[in-house]
């Protein structure tokens, strides 16, 4: 609970049974987080067994995808103070509480991982991974001449209920780009946002994406993809319409896909 509002924290899976235990153990810890909805998005054998040791919840995603598990979790929680997260051992959960001190006066609080100062020993932000991510950040920072953001692959991060009403229709990414298109999408409709260091620890296991160079390579390219066809989109949008608003301005108007799981 924070200011009287109730906090959640969302933690999707799929290679993480090592970790997911101790992850949920320690978000829970300091007392700020009333709830943990853990999305099993074709985890591995023995996850569900884990979380189900645990206080927290946890619903099914049968489609592949990061961005399909985090907009299942987010449909589920029932938190005033939605928490994103990754439950791997690379996030702190005592870092909710960096999140939260933002929450009353932004709605969107986006975590960075590039400051060198918060990357712990051993963790995988060096060079290639953190240059990038600084650099595409900065693409997203002049093309849309928005607040200053270092960082554009970082999971973590929180959203007010009342602010992912504002965009969760315009979701289209099922994939690992979900977390650069929530954020252009903050943007284009005009959501308060801030972006802050938090600490970045070593990886438990190895990540499916940034654990295999190529896979990252081309996750890199189809985030440039993303932001550059939401930039034409959204300039195209304001001719056309001759106005700013905030629907025609995410050029995704009317195209709602994020469905409710089978479960």
């Amino acid at each position: 609970m924070w200011n009287g509002k109730k906090v959640s924290v969302i933690f999707p899976t799929y290679n993480e049974k090592d970790s997911i235990r101790a992850a949920i153990e320690e978000f829970f810890a300091d007392g700020w987080v009333d709830e943990i909805v853990v999305v099993d998005n074709n985890a591995a054998p023995g996850t569900v067994e884990e979380v189900l040791k645990t206080k927290a919840r946890i619903v099914h995603e049968p489609r592949q995808g990061y961005g399909y598990a985090i907009q299942c979790g987010l449909r589920e929680a029932s938190g005033d103070y939605l928490i994103v997260a990754e439950p791997d051992g690379t996030f702190c959960g005592k870092d909710v509480l960096k999140l939260l001190a933002y929450a009353d006066d932004v709605d969107v609080v986006y975590g960075t991982r590039t400051h060198r100062e918060f990357i712990w020993s051993g963790a995988n932000m060096r060079g290639f991974l953190r240059w990038g991510n600084w650099a595409v950040a900065k693409l997203i920072e002049v093309l849309f001449n928005t607040v200053n953001l270092s960082d554009v692959g970082c999971t973590m991060r929180l959203i007010r209920r009342e602010a992912l009403a504002q965009i969760q229709q315009f979701c289209t990414v099922g994939g690992s780009a979900f977390g650069p298109e929530m954020m252009l999408l903050s943007i284009l409709h005009g959501l308060q946002i801030v972006q802050i260091p938090l600490s970045y620890l070593p990886r438990v296991g190895t990540s499916s994406v940034t654990g295999n160079p190529m896979k990252a390579l081309f996750l890199g390219l189809r985030m440039i993809w993303l932001i550059l066809d939401y930039r034409v989109r959204s300039l195209a949008r304001h001719r056309l319409s001759g106005r700013g608003s905030r629907s025609s301005a995410t050029g995704v108007a009317d195209r709602k896909t994020c469905r409710g799981a089978d479960r």
